[in-house]
């Protein structure tokens, strides 16, 4: 459905409308894409796997302007703009859009962000288990699900063994 003159562009979309702008733009026939990444969240007292948005508020889509006018995307349901440097429309390189596409994971199609939950060092907050309510000073991770923390308990400080679940961020 491309031809050669066909290049990506960059859509801005609302706030969280990511999916609504891009299946719109699907339903008017626009080639596009939405690349997504797995990330850990805290939520109701766990840390769990959300999938969002890789770039929040943007979208690419496909398509030759010199065949189709364009001005109708910023009007589709979604979408706030078609991103510009002055009257011109942002062009994506088919190169990026492929290294995109080609970092994702090939079964789920998502990436995978390699972020970790806490860094050394970082202040964290103790919010179940005996500790709670006492902060702490994160070390390493041990495990998939657990990690070493540094307290301070009657003047010293103590190495101890924690959930991932027990700790938040400051």
């Amino acid at each position: 459905m491309t031809n050669d003159l066909s290049n990506w562009f960059v859509v801005q979309t609302k706030p969280r409308q990511e999916k609504t702008a891009n299946l719109n733009l699907i339903r008017q026939g626009y080639e596009t894409y939405c690349p997504d990444v797995v990330v850990k969240k805290r939520m109701k007292d766990k840390w769990v796997e959300v999938v969002e948005p890789l770039f929040p508020r943007y979208l690419f889509l496909r398509s030759d302007p010199t065949l189709r006018d364009m001005s109708p995307i910023r009007s589709t349901l979604g979408v706030s703009t078609l991103v510009r440097f002055g009257e011109t429309p942002a062009i994506v390189p088919d190169e990026v859009i492929s290294f995109l596409r080609n970092s994702e994971n090939p079964e789920t199609k998502h990436h995978v962000s390699e972020e970790s939950l806490f860094q050394p060092h970082e202040t964290v907050d103790i919010v179940s288990g005996p500790f709670a309510g006492l902060p702490g000073i994160y070390q390493m991770p041990k495990g998939e699900e657990r990690a070493i923390v540094l307290i301070t308990v009657l003047g010293r400080q103590n190495k101890i063994l924690l959930h991932q679940d027990d700790l938040a961020k400051q």
